[in-house]
């Protein structure tokens, strides 16, 4: 994925920070241009990352954008961080997203009984090299978490980077179990934890919080790719009084969403302007001991 670099816009950590993905120079989107599948074996995928290990700004692909740059989520007018809660420091592993997936908001999902999020697939990366934001890695599936966030199917494919030192290794969420002993368990603590310091509870689990094997990852990576090609298609429509997704892109095939490189879409998007990062406020280091919560 040599062709692929990032044009970074404004400071990180400010509401004008972006990360929009470049191929041989020229912008794409983030979401429906990079392949979903890096090999012809369609076992290997392509990973964007969004929020490196250790950090805590919540950043996602924006789905309201044209070519759907990385930026820093906000809720009421304030960019999101995630706290640290003990012992977690930040996103325990690169975070980010399978590019041409969509969790289908219109379809209940049979097992989790829960209507997908609206976003392309969450992954966590578990690898030991940090990654940075909007790198795109090759990676395997190993397992995958069906977290239900307030009602909706938020599926967490486990991932590992195929070059890392233990990808031979790790094949199968019983591979993760054995060799990297309370990951898993670190995982599913994590996400059921991260929303109570700001006043939310727990969050639930579909399979009363297992991790499913690589077989069941695959299979929901297969059906979310489908959904993305019925909404890139237009067979769904990207808006509706539901949901909003920028469907613009310059290089899959057959969509009535494509637009020619000279298409004023792809003009307006804006120059590389990167600046150094702005401070962060220090209650954001702030440790959370959530039994005390």
């Amino acid at each position: 994925m040599s062709d692929y670099s990032t044009r970074v816009v404004g400071a990180p950590n400010t509401l004008e920070h972006r990360v929009f993905i470049e191929k041989n120079g020229a912008p794409v989107s983030a979401f429906h241009d990079i392949p979903l599948y890096a090999n012809d074996a369609k076992n290997v995928y392509n990973m964007i990352v969004e929020i490196p290990r250790w950090s805590n700004a919540k950043l996602e692909i924006s789905k309201d954008e044209d070519l759907n740059p990385i930026k820093q989520d906000v809720k009421k007018g304030k960019l999101r961080f995630v706290r640290n809660c003990f012992p977690h420091h930040g996103y325990i592993w690169n975070y980010g997203a399978l590019p041409q997936t969509w969790e289908d908001p219109t379809h209940i999902d049979k097992d989790t009984k829960a209507r997908g999020d609206n976003d392309p697939l969450d992954v966590c990366e578990i690898g030991e090299q940090v990654a940075y934001t909007g790198q795109i890695k090759q990676v395997k599936a190993l397992g995958v978490m069906a977290l239900l966030d307030e009602g909706e199917t938020d599926w967490k494919i486990l991932v590992i980077d195929v070059k890392d030192p233990l990808a031979d290794k790790l094949n199968d969420i019983s591979d993760v179990e054995r060799l990297l002993p309370g990951l898993v368990d670190a995982t599913r603590d994590w996400f059921r934890i991260y929303k109570k310091p700001d006043g939310k509870p727990e969050n639930e689990f579909a399979f009363d919080g297992a991790a499913k094997d690589k077989a069941y990852a695959t299979k929901v990576i297969k059906d979310t790719h489908n959904a993305w090609k019925r909404l890139i298609s237009g067979e769904i429509p990207s808006k509706t009084e539901a949901y909003d997704v920028k469907v613009c892109n310059v290089a899959v095939a057959n969509s009535p969403h494509k637009v020619a490189v000279d298409h004023q879409i792809i003009k307006s998007i804006p120059a590389a302007a990167p600046k150094s990062a702005a401070p962060i406020d220090a209650s954001v280091d702030k440790w959370f001991f959530v039994s005390n919560i």
